[in-house]
């Protein structure tokens, strides 16, 4: 009799404790996919966002707050600064480009970002329809929000005052919609573009004056004129995201922006590292809780084998007496073992990327970074060998006892 229909059959006999042992590996795979779907597309997606970023200025408070909400607008600002300030580290011969943004309002959730369009091809972003904006109160949507709004050219929304839903609205202001953007995969998806000058006429037009940052270095620029000049309302930005002229600004413009009283200077590819270290804690502990399924598997195939093996002890018999050799029986146990485990890790891995892409689509909802279950990695080859050497070590021990059955003693009692 052919060694894979010999030990199909045998499977289907027992087919709980079987499936018991399948289960449990499969859930242990799906773990270790998940885990590595979401830290390298997080990781991946963080990279790719601050690409070309090498510098993020803003108020003082935490660098990764600072990174979070001037980079990927995921967090709240730690305050403004003023427009002067960003304008003298525009010109400062160690800056090859600086982009100033100004945040503050939302729309569904969605936050309105004032930028140049500097901003706009700094993510080699296209237009879908429409076109971009050239005066104030004029906007482009993000991919994302267009869909989610229903909005096209021509048509007009109010911002939220803050960054969440459910703030007061800005109804006097309205924005007029010239353009949506295709989709980057980038932050720029969620986000709604508008002059700079937009937030400000906005935020003036309700009296919301923050005060002003200390500058950077004094020059002949005193500490309160950037309040008032000539009556005017002081002009602020959030950030000012930084792109080094040469490396050895790298060294010299944090040093220097972060010698003034208020204003803090961050590093992406410093603050990620640092991101993704916490991140790791997380996954060593999910990882330490898939083993431990992997193992449960494990142990659960042996002891369905054993079982098994107990009571096709006669059966086993009677093939020797019809010729079978030990080889052929030892066969049998590892290629029922090796059956189990593919299907479970066959089973996982679909198992792990459909809840991948589940987690992908709710955290879509959440207006978070998503991440994507159609995706495959190279690391989860390694994945289906590692299930066969499961199978092959649990299978080991009832193999053993299987090619080793007193056949005379069997039938003796039989």
């Amino acid at each position: 009799m052919n060694l894979l229909r010999l030990a199909t059959r045998e499977l289907r006999a027992n087919p709980l404790s079987a499936l018991l042992a399948a289960l449990l590996l499969a859930f242990g795979i799906a773990t270790l996919v998940v885990l590595l779907l979401f830290v390298r597309q997080i990781e991946g997606r963080f990279t790719r966002d601050a690409r070309g970023i090498d510098l993020v200025v803003g108020a003082k408070g935490s660098p990764m707050q600072l990174i979070l909400s001037g980079i990927y607008h995921l967090d709240a600002p730690t305050g403004n600064i003023p427009l002067a300030e960003a304008e003298r580290l525009a010109q400062l011969p160690m800056v090859g480009k600086a982009i100033p943004l100004g945040l503050g309002d939302s729309f569904m959730g969605f936050r309105i970002v004032g930028a140049p369009i500097d901003y706009i091809e700094h993510y080699e972003a296209t237009l879908a329809t429409g076109r971009l904006y050239g005066k104030p109160m004029e906007a482009v949507l993000g991919a994302e929000v267009a869909r989610t709004a229903a909005l096209a050219p021509g048509g007009s929304f109010v911002g939220s005052h803050g960054i969440a839903e459910g703030g007061d609205a800005h109804g006097d202001k309205p924005y007029q919609i010239v353009g949506i953007l295709k989709p980057t995969g980038t932050p720029l998806d969620r986000l709604v573009l508008t002059p700079i000058e937009s937030v400000w006429a906005v935020h003036e037009a309700h009296g919301e004056h923050v005060e002003a940052a200390e500058p950077v270095h004094d020059g002949d620029h005193k500490p309160g004129q950037a309040h008032e000049q000539g009556g005017e309302p002081a002009r602020e930005v959030t950030v000012v995201l930084i792109q080094y002229a040469s490396p050895l600004a790298a060294v010299q413009l944090p040093r220097l922006v972060n010698q003034s009283g208020v204003l803090q200077a961050a590093s992406p590819a410093f603050e990620i590292a640092r991101l993704m270290r916490l991140i790791g804690v997380g996954r060593d502990v999910m990882n330490a809780f898939a083993v431990l399924l992997i193992a449960a598997s494990a142990a659960a195939l042996l002891v369905a084998l054993l079982s098994t093996l107990r009571g096709r002890q006669y059966d086993i018999a009677v093939m020797r007496l019809l010729g079978a050799s030990r080889a052929k029986i030892f066969a049998t146990m590892v290629i029922e073992s090796l059956l189990l485990t593919t299907l479970g890790a066959l089973g996982g891995l679909a198992l792990g990327h459909l809840l991948a892409e589940g987690l992908g689509l709710w955290l879509a909802a959440e207006g978070q970074p998503a991440i994507s279950g159609r995706q495959g990695l190279m690391e989860e080859l390694w994945l289906l060998p590692l299930a066969w050497l499961i199978g092959l070590v649990a299978a080991l021990l009832p193999a053993i006892r299987a090619a080793r059955t007193d056949v005379a003693g069997l039938l003796a009692k039989g």
